[in-house]
């Protein structure tokens, strides 16, 4: 990208910045329509989503690590935590150090769950960074780090830097 243009990036007008905000809810709702459908189909949500979506990234994670990460209640935490362990897709074990501490894991069906959520989404990523292109996909992830807050940004670094 030429200086010039660069430039004037950091100078974006109101109605530029509105476009982006209204680019991002919309990109929002297209990045959860797929994941919507599986999961209506099982009378979940989006908090299950996402439990389960960090649950297999950090296994054995617990569930301070997980409300921490989530940003939600406890009682909110513990209710979508109670479903997927009831269901079978989620085992909460006692800590061996502490056990007070629940260490929570995905079972072989939570495993495929999230398999095919994240499949759908990954389906829908690729396509956009493909259409995009490289140096849009490098800006794309820059902008949405400093978006984050500096403690969510340190949760995001750590799981990035344990990726399997």
């Amino acid at each position: 990208m030429a200086q010039g243009m660069s430039d004037n990036l950091l100078f974006l007008t109101d109605e530029q910045l509105r476009r982006a905000i209204e680019a991002m809810f919309f990109a929002y709702r297209g990045f959860t329509a797929d994941p919507d459908r599986i999961l209506s189909e099982m009378d979940y949500g989006r908090a299950h989503h996402r439990a389960i979506h960090f649950i297999h990234r950090s296994p054995g994670t617990t569930v301070n690590n997980l409300l921490a990460i989530l940003g939600v209640t406890k009682q909110s935490l513990n209710r979508v935590l109670r479903t997927l362990v009831e269901d079978g897709l989620v085992q909460s074990r006692v800590g061996t150090r502490d056990r007070r501490e629940r260490h929570l894991y995905l079972t072989d069906a939570g495993e495929a769950l999230e398999r095919k959520l994240s499949d759908a989404q990954r389906t829908r990523m690729r396509a956009a960074f493909r259409e995009a292109g490289p140096a849009a996909v490098t800006g794309f992830r820059e902008v949405l780090e400093h978006m984050m807050d500096p403690e969510l940004r340190r949760y995001f670094t750590a799981v990035k830097e344990g990726e399997r």
